[in-house]
């Protein structure tokens, strides 16, 4: 029989992190869920714990703790708060785990540090997530060939038909009516500035071990 490989899921109240266990829901005899973490979903990450049989369960935000123990009582699962439990329950990299990112802010802030030492432990790093995810998979099938040109797309944002003289009036709202997507506050802002897909931008470096100058960002309104 072929043996249950062991997932931790940090921020599994989220939509990836959901989606994630839709995925283990359908196949049940291939995973067994090890860690389920959130910042302060309490309700939704015990009734997730309850549902997978997770081994262990953490709550970021430390006054919720006695919430979760409570709702987990009776249960299997061992319940643990803070961002420390979470860091002594994972150490994925140095345990040479395969990580699936759905984040960019890891790499942005600590790419140097985070690929340097998942080589250093043979802990592989796969994108889930938009088009870094599209770009792994293209290039699981280049059989090998060199990489001449990472291209990531960009909407452009609500003023990429602006002139100069008119951004420089563009007031908060402006910049929130992204012309596609129905973001929260803060990836809408980074998008109408175009930050979001230099953040992208680096990301695909420390992913895809390219050079800035071998990645290109093409404005594709559509």
């Amino acid at each position: 029989m072929e043996r249950k490989r062991r997932i931790a899921i940090l921020g599994s109240t989220g939509s990836i992190g959901t989606q994630t266990l839709d995925v283990i829901r359908q196949h049940r005899d291939k995973f067994e869920v090890e860690l389920l973490t959130c910042n302060s979903s309490v309700d939704l990450l015990a009734q997730q714990a309850k549902e997978f049989d997770a081994n262990n369960a953490v709550i970021c935000n430390e006054v919720l703790y006695p919430e979760l123990s409570n709702l987990l009582e009776n249960t299997d699962t061992k319940a643990f708060a803070g961002i420390k439990s979470v860091c002594d329950l994972v150490a994925s990299i140095e345990a040479g785990k395969i990580i699936a990112l759905a984040n960019k802010e890891t790499l942005v802030a600590a790419g140097g540090i985070v690929t340097s030492e998942a080589q250093k432990h043979n802990a592989p790093i796969i994108p889930v997530d938009s088009e870094h995810s599209a770009i792994f998979q293209c290039l699981l099938s280049a059989q090998g060939n060199k990489i001449a040109k990472i291209h990531l797309t960009a909407s452009g944002g609500p003023f990429r038909t602006w002139n100069k003289d008119r951004i420089e009036k563009a007031t908060k709202d402006d910049a929130l009516k992204h012309p596609n997507w129905n973001m929260g506050a803060k990836v809408t802002i980074d998008s109408s500035t175009m930050m979001n897909k230099g953040f992208e931008v680096i990301e695909a470096k420390w992913l895809f071990g390219q050079p800035v100058s071998k990645i290109n960002v093409i404005i594709q309104p559509e």
